[in-house]
């Protein structure tokens, strides 16, 4: 079984109960979560063997994480410990025409204030055959822009497979850096590219052609996005397969749900999910990327299968609360065959 490896931030999650405003909480549930992480812990649960690198204090708060994290079967072994704090992230969970709000704190975090030669990749990489990491490591500190470079460079040279979330944050990039500056240097050490129409124009100036994203209604054509994905590979030529969600957000709690994967000559489409009633959607892009990397390794050659399967298991996490995506494998073939009904399994 091919071992992952994935690198970024996890961070302390304080949410206010149901849909209450920040204004009207008087207390927060208290979880965990971070895109990388969130990654590790879904193909945990997929049975595939991974590991999530980090730096984390030596503090209370570290420990319960870092429970939690081997509690769903992600190997911590690698996780360096220093720094003065965790990131936290408050959310406001919104409902029909009230968005969700985010609001982060996580400046001078331990990750932020990692350095190049903290971390032994030939080490980590040891008996490792995919490594994934997210655009948003690189925004919180030009040392962590550093180490992600680092670890690219590790992996390309040991043969990995090395894949990218884009994940566009506009708020996290506060160095002096913009991402247009930083990301095209690691993305080109890419064969696996994962975004969306907004990441690639924010960070690329990427476009897809004859799209308004403003007239959309909740409905996205996956065809339009076929030429965004034709100059991802032109500006990447690493590149073997780019993959872009397509949202259409009909209001906080209606989401209609797909994707699409190019690999060089065929743009496959997956089933459209009308999400109602959801849950919880923060960690719906981790969840695709992950079923995406299940898919990839389990169904090689298969893509329009792999597709498919990343598509459904993120349907699925619109229905989990908290960050993580704590699906199986049976489960989310068990929706790819059509089984949506929701009925109690007894």
């Amino acid at each position: 079984m091919k071992k992952v490896v994935t690198f970024g931030e996890v961070m302390l999650r304080l949410a206010t109960p149901g849909y209450l405003r920040f204004s009207q909480a008087k207390e927060f549930t208290a979880t965990f979560g971070g895109g990388e992480a969130n990654v590790a812990v879904s193909l945990a649960q997929f049975g595939i063997p991974t590991a999530f690198v980090t730096r984390l204090p030596a503090n209370d708060i570290a420990e319960s994480c870092l429970m939690e994290l081997r509690k769903f079967g992600v190997a911590t072994d690698h996780i360096l410990r220093g720094g003065e704090r965790m990131g936290i992230y408050f959310l406001e969970t919104g409902a029909v025409a009230r968005p969700s709000k985010v609001i982060y704190d996580r400046s001078h975090s331990a990750i932020a204030e990692i350095e190049p030669g903290m971390i032994d990749w030939d080490e980590v990489f040891r008996g490792a055959d995919w490594f994934h990491w997210t655009g948003i490591t690189p925004a919180l500190s030009q040392g962590a822009a550093d180490v992600c470079l680092e670890a690219i460079q590790a992996a390309n040279r040991l043969g990995l497979t090395v894949s990218v979330d884009l994940n566009y944050r506009k708020n996290l990039w506060k160095y002096g850096k913009h991402a247009s500056e930083v990301m095209p240097a690691l993305v080109e050490g890419c064969q696996v590219i994962l975004g969306n129409e907004e990441d690639a124009e924010r960070v690329f100036g990427i476009k897809p052609e004859g799209f308004d994203a403003a007239r959309t209604g909740g409905h996205v054509e996956a065809e339009a996005f076929q030429s965004v994905c034709r100059q991802m590979m032109a500006r990447f030529p690493r590149a073997e397969k780019v993959i872009i969600t397509l949202r259409g957000s009909i209001n906080a709690n209606h989401n209609t749900w797909g994707g699409v994967l190019y690999d060089g000559s065929t743009l496959f489409a997956s089933p459209r999910y009308d999400i109602t009633h959801i849950v919880d959607r923060v960690g719906g892009g981790d969840s695709f990327m992950a079923g995406l990397i299940y898919g990839l390794i389990t169904f090689a050659g298969d893509d329009q299968r792999a597709l498919n399967f990343a598509t459904a298991a993120s349907s699925l996490k619109h229905t989990v609360y908290g960050d993580f995506n704590l699906i199986t494998v049976a489960e989310v073939e068990n929706l790819m065959r059509g089984d949506s009904s929701g009925r109690v399994s007894r």
